[in-house]
């Protein structure tokens, strides 16, 4: 009779989360300081979402995915800034409903969040100083006795050894934070996926990034490269995003990053 009865309160407490969709704002949070994924702006575009408490409007790649799924949820949409680490428990806590992040669903994460389909797929490349000695790089070998790092708390510091002869530094919290140390000359590098370092590359003319010949560059897991948005368990809105995600061509997602790319401030941090 318990267990009758705890189903029974579980599919009510479903049923009701699943007739609140379509009413109310979406919450989605992101850190808008990872173009193109996300960024913060000023002015208001046909491109933005504004941020909660009057921080201003964020763009990017995953602004433009999570607009598509209010839309199709009928819902108002409202990113709420927050910092990387922040993100899934603000998601546990229920201050937001989403993350829309550039977050990998990796094994570590889904032990405490669950993921939708994937949204996005990248690669791993090492972004280099264009005057420095490793911007002819095309292998992991090349870069043996570079000093690279990467964001704290992400799976990029974990492949940082799979560089032979590699001096690891200490991982920087921002984006921002590891390209004034690569413009400084405190490290020779340091990793992202392509669009993220397509934007710091369009950003700052001193910068390239190497793109590794096939075989030759760091072997991850395809949950480590590609892009999911972050749910609560038993989640109400996973199969409605995950609707929206599906009609949504690899064409047009594609079409969609060129776009955000050629947006995000050219302006280094």
């Amino acid at each position: 009779m318990k267990k009758l009865l705890c189903a029974l309160l579980a599919l009510m407490m479903m049923t009701a989360l699943t007739a609140a969709l379509g009413e109310g704002t979406l919450r989605v949070g992101m850190e808008c300081g990872y173009a193109p994924y996300n960024w913060q702006q000023v002015n208001e575009t046909e491109f933005t979402a504004p941020i909660a408490d009057n921080n201003g409007y964020a763009d990017g790649y995953d602004v433009q995915i999570a607009k598509r799924i209010a839309a199709d949820l009928g819902m108002d949409l409202e990113i709420v800034k927050t910092d990387w680490d922040g993100l899934i428990p603000s998601l546990n806590s229920g201050n937001i409903d989403l993350i829309i992040a550039g977050m990998s669903p990796t094994a570590e994460r889904k032990m405490t969040i669950d993921f939708t389909d994937y949204y996005y797929q990248s690669e791993l490349v090492v972004v280099v100083r264009k005057d420095g000695a490793y911007a002819n790089a095309a292998s992991l070998a090349d870069l043996s006795g570079a000093v690279i790092c990467a964001q704290l708390n992400t799976f990029h510091d974990t492949v940082v050894d799979q560089i032979p002869g590699v001096v690891h530094d200490t991982p920087r919290e921002t984006f921002p934070a590891m390209i004034v140390a690569l413009n400084s000359g405190a490290i020779d590098g340091y990793i992202a996926e392509r669009p993220g370092a397509e934007a710091d590359v369009m950003a700052n003319q001193g910068l390239t990034y190497v793109s590794f010949e096939a075989g030759k560059g760091f072997e991850a897991d395809e949950s480590d490269t590609a892009i999911a948005i972050g749910i609560v368990y038993n989640s109400p809105y996973k199969d409605s995003v995950n609707a929206t995600l599906a009609s949504i061509s690899e064409e047009e997602r594609v079409q969609i990053m060129v776009d955000a790319t050629a947006r995000q401030p050219l302006v280094a941090e």
